[in-house]
């Protein structure tokens, strides 16, 4: 009896021990502060890693095409094509150049140097171009190398665009300025060179023989007066007699007409 008597009050002290164990649980009034120096380090670390973000942002290379493109020209060209939106205004997708030789089969030398060309050019490596049909009459089978392409993109694109308008245009021989009759009706612009020459990268006493290229300007436009105006802002040479001035003239005159008569 006695001893059972013992484990009754044994069972019975268990719990009351645990309870007492229990209450030192109350740890919530010591993790507080714990919390809020977690939440002043954090707070404290956002201004840091900002500014590391901005001086990052800074160091990033940016020709000054793009940098004027995204300052002076979106805002303008908005307002002149009256649209509500930036995201509406058309910009310049990527540039493609194309170099064609008909007897690269034969003379695999050409094709070398029409490479080393586009590439000292661009400042990127050029990719062959082989014939995706085949012509008996040129002797031609299907992947036979027919010459040599770039594409350019983001700020290789406007780093060519500005050399090419700045540099290279005004050392074409009796140069008189683009034609604007060279869109297709999607907004996108073609032209060729004549002479590879015209780039300073290219050095005269190294080619084989003056060969020209074709470059190909893709925009967003949705018509072809948006990217004549995009290109004519960005400062591309066109000649003034075309069809897109007499337009932009006669709307002119009509809103003086307008505002005479009002």
């Amino acid at each position: 009896m006695e001893k059972s008597k013992k484990n009754n009050l044994e069972e019975t002290a268990k719990p009351k021990s645990s309870k007492s164990t229990a209450k030192p649980k109350s740890s919530k009034s010591t993790a507080k502060p714990k919390s809020s120096k977690v939440a002043s380090k954090k707070n404290s670390k956002k201004p840091i890693s900002s500014v590391n973000k901005e001086k990052k942002r800074s160091n990033i290379y940016q020709p000054n095409l793009l940098a004027s493109y995204n300052e002076k020209v979106m805002l303008p060209l908005k307002k002149q094509l009256k649209h509500n939106n930036l995201y509406e205004v058309p910009s310049l997708l990527k540039i493609s150049l194309n170099i064609g030789i008909g007897n690269a089969r034969e003379e695999k030398n050409a094709l070398e140097h029409a490479i080393s060309d586009l590439t000292t050019i661009t400042g990127q490596q050029a990719v062959v171009t082989k014939a995706k049909k085949a012509i008996s009459n040129f002797k031609l089978r299907v992947g036979d190398p027919v010459g040599a392409r770039v594409t350019l993109r983001r700020w290789h694109m406007f780093e060519f665009l500005e050399r090419l308008i700045n540099i290279a245009l005004p050392r074409v021989r009796d140069f008189s300025g683009l034609s604007a009759k060279s869109f297709d009706g999607r907004g996108n612009y073609s032209f060729g060179i004549q002479e590879q020459i015209v780039f300073p990268e290219i050095d005269y006493d190294k080619i084989d023989k003056i060969r020209g290229l074709d470059v190909t300007i893709t925009t967003s436009a949705n018509s072809d007066e948006e990217a004549y105006s995009l290109l004519k802002i960005l400062g591309f040479p066109f000649r003034l007699d075309n069809h897109f001035e007499r337009l932009s003239e006669l709307n002119s005159a009509e809103k003086t007409v307008e505002e005479a008569n009002g």
